[in-house]
Parts: structure tokens; sequence; C-alpha cells
């Protein structure tokens, strides 16, 4: 796996998926996100207890990590969605070593067609998606899902309380520290994704899912500004 040293350069653009952040997103993944092995699991497991066959899309699936680890624990037909053709090809590379059946699509998940399906897991994505819009793309994928179908969502989050959140964002940042990335590093990256990363807070996120038509959201994991939902139709 390749190390995440791109923002040791203080002059990085503005983030985006480029074929460099590609090349060490599965490093940036582990150091960025608190638990992420856990929450990647916790989100295969759940998913498997609730989907035991049928179409399920990850919508923002980056290099493949959750299709793969999904792959092998339900029956049906599995799809990635990524705008980001460099996430894609790693991700087909990835199918491609183990073997997997997973079909992975470069295409934009505001335009593209969804067919019915059981699942739809979206991690790390509704905050990349401008906020005017996060409410049109969680209504179609509830239409798209089947009866009893079941949405996953993990976000970085905020907090309504403005000393709350600020504390919040500074133990994320010791973690980050504690993690190998120096406080350039970490400015540097925080100052790229301005504007490109927009967190809703917990009770946002809920608000949005219920707008487009869930009535079951449970919390299944929280740390600090970081947390996973799980929705059903």
């Amino acid at each position: 796996m390749q190390k995440d040293t791109i923002f040791q350069s203080p002059s990085y653009k503005q983030f985006s998926f480029d074929e460099q952040v590609a090349s060490v997103f599965d490093d940036m993944l582990e150091r960025s996100i608190p638990y992420y092995k856990d929450t990647l699991k916790l989100c295969v497991d759940f998913l498997a207890q609730n989907v035991q066959e049928g179409r399920i899309y990850d919508i923002g699936c980056s290099t493949g990590n959750t299709l793969l680890a999904l792959h092998n624990k339900v029956k049906g037909v599995l799809v990635g969605i990524d705008s980001s053709l460099a996430m894609i090809n790693k991700a087909q590379l990835k199918a491609k070593a183990y073997s997997a059946d997973i079909t992975f699509i470069c295409a934009d998940c505001m335009e593209i067609e969804f067919e019915q399906a059981r699942g739809f897991i979206a991690n790390y994505t509704l905050q990349f998606i401008r906020p005017p819009l996060r409410l049109k793309l969680l209504k179609k994928i509830y239409n798209a899902l089947e009866s009893c179908g079941v949405l996953i969502i993990s976000e970085k989050m905020a907090s309504t309380h403005p000393i709350l959140d600020k504390q919040m964002i500074n133990y994320y940042y010791a973690y980050k520290a504690g993690n190998g990335y120096t406080k350039n590093e970490i400015t540097t990256k925080r100052e790229a994704l301005e504007n490109v990363l927009v967190p809703y807070s917990l009770e946002e996120n809920i608000t949005l899912l219920k707008e487009a038509g869930f009535t079951q959201i449970e919390v299944l994991f929280k740390w600090v500004n970081f947390g996973t939902l799980i929705a059903i139709k």
C-alpha cells in the first residue's frame, strides 16, 4: 500500500479524487477515518444480515474495499459507482486480483439511473455532494430500493454546538497526528477540502433520510465527528 504523502507539499491544489489521490487512497482512508476497518466490517455485516440476495449499489465506491469485503457474503449483483475514473481503475484491478464478480461504473451518481435494488451503501459520499442535491440523491435511492431495502451511510459530521464542534475537530486532528500526519499536512489537507467536503450534523443527516422517505433509522456507530447510520425502507 502506497503511503499518503501528497499533502506534504503546501501548494497542493483543491482536493479532487484524481490519479494522485487514488494512488494513496487506501492508506489515506486507514489513517484519516477513525475505526475505518471496524466501520467497513459493520457495514458489511449489517448488509449481509438484511440482504441475502439481490442488487447492491455502492455509491462513491472509491477503490472498492466495501464491495470486495461483501462479495463472498451475499448473492446477487454488486455494483460500484464513482465519478473518478482513477478510483474505478483501482477498484477493477482489485476485483480482478480477487476474482470477484463486481461491476464498477465510472458515472455521476446524480445522473445514472439505478435499477431496483435491495441495498445501497454511501460511505463518506454525501459530504462531497453539494448540499442542495443531497435530498434529491437520497430520494432517488429510496425510490430504487425494494420494500425493506437497506441504505447504509457513513459521514464526517459537524456539531451544532460551536464549542463542541471546535473541540471535536481538534480531537480529530490529534487523532490524525497520532497516525503520522504532520501539522503542515493536516493544515494543507484542511485547506484543500475547504468548500469541497461540507459536513452535516447527525441530526441534519437523520432529517434528510426522513425527508427522503425513510422511517426506520438507527445509528450504528459514532466516534466524535464521524458516524454510520442504517435506514430501512
